[in-house]
């Protein structure tokens, strides 16, 4: 008999680690070039005992919770699988979950093929493809192991999947790392040219003592000032190409409800399973110190007791983690709106992560422009 999670234990996400390795070597990338070196003592993709153990897994949390949960492919890249161990566990997850359940991919589209969105289309698993912009941009950092870019390769990819038969159910849409030396005027208009469903931009990791790349310290706001101009072009635009990172936070700002971590007053529920079924954190903690992301008492989706380690306290305190303590956020007008960002983001070697986000100021600037852009909006329109 399954227990069941009351509702502040429900988990929104549960992000499945397939593949412990990569086919490229993005500069800024958090699981190999920031210090975490878990990946080197797991296998290289997640083995067929483990997706068994995992989707029985799953099924028994399908069953502990009232609310859907979304279902996430990561790595590394999950395409590494291959076809025949994709549709292994493509089947198995389908077989527990309902495709009422969304199940999605993040890839870096270098092996799109007809092959492999053919199983994602008979297993209703949509595919987002990561891309930061057009080749001066994206061949700054998403490099592939020699050096070289990657840009083409990912644009064969995406090609492959925008002319699927099925691509309006499989492209999911694009995700995309801010460089602030870049246009952001450009950037947009490159993803409008790809017609893109959406974008969803992110910040550089990077914590007090580590700087994000591109920030020139804790209280500059190169971002800040990228981002506001994109809502400016953003804005503009008649026919936009949706962008959730805006779109939540107008939606925050105007009191709605943002199920993300990172955005707004919530406890985002995310679970991550690594790629020999170990439960971890947010696996974005490994850009705070090696192991940031792993739970004192190691805990593996084949011990079976999965539901009862979701109950109880050590994953209860990793969520409340995502609350803000500094004093400075709890006394912020604009706490409901960023919700005191990401968790890695407030780490320092002083303070653990009992700081404001290395990105506040950015926030704030960004919260601001965002505020005074809706004014307008408001006396244009009366």
């Amino acid at each position: 008999m399954v227990g069941k999670l009351v509702a502040s234990d429900a988990i929104d996400t549960v992000l499945i680690k397939v593949a412990s390795r990569c086919n490229i070597n993005c500069t800024y990338c958090y699981v190999y070039n920031m210090g975490d070196d878990n990946y080197t003592r797991l296998d290289k993709f997640m083995t067929v005992e483990t997706i068994a153990a995992l989707c029985l897994g799953l099924g028994e949390l399908a069953q502990a919770q009232d609310q859907l949960f979304s279902v996430v492919l990561h790595g590394g890249e999950p395409l590494l699988l291959g076809t025949k161990r994709l549709k292994t566990l493509l089947k198995r997850l389908r077989s527990v979950l309902g495709e009422e359940y969304p199940i999605s991919m993040q890839t870096n589209g270098m092996l799109i093929s007809p092959d492999v969105l053919d199983i994602c289309s008979a297993y209703r698993v949509s595919v987002a493809v990561s891309i930061d912009g057009p080749r001066e941009v994206h061949d700054r950092m998403r490099i592939g192991h020699q050096g070289e870019g990657t840009f083409d390769r990912v644009m064969r990819g995406l090609d492959i999947l925008k002319t699927h038969p099925d691509a309006a159910f499989l492209n999911a849409g694009l995700l995309a790392v801010i460089d602030p030396r870049s246009d952001p005027a450009a950037v947009y208009g490159f993803f409008k040219e790809l017609d893109a469903p959406s974008v969803d931009f992110l910040y550089k990791d990077g914590n007090h003592d580590r700087l994000p790349a591109g920030k020139a310290e804790v209280d500059s706001v190169e971002y800040g000032i990228w981002v506001s101009r994109l809502l400016d072009v953003y804005l503009a635009d008649t026919s936009p190409t949706p962008i959730r990172m805006l779109d939540d936070m107008i939606k925050a700002m105007l009191g709605g409800l943002v199920s993300k971590e990172g955005m707004g007053l919530t406890d985002f529920g995310i679970v991550i399973v690594d790629t020999d079924g170990t439960v971890m954190k947010n696996d974005t903690l490994k850009s705070v110190y090696n192991g940031a992301d792993r739970f004192d008492k190691s805990v593996n989706i084949a011990d079976g007791n999965l539901i009862d380690f979701l109950s109880g306290e050590a994953f209860r305190a990793y969520r409340r983690q995502q609350r803000p303590t500094a004093v400075k956020c709890l006394s912020c007008p604009c706490l409901d709106i960023c919700g005191g960002g990401m968790t890695l983001h407030r780490w320092s070697n002083r303070n653990g992560f009992n700081n404001p986000s290395v990105y506040c100021a950015d926030q704030l600037l960004l919260i601001e422009h965002i505020k005074n852009a809706l004014t307008k909006w408001v006396v244009y329109e009366h």
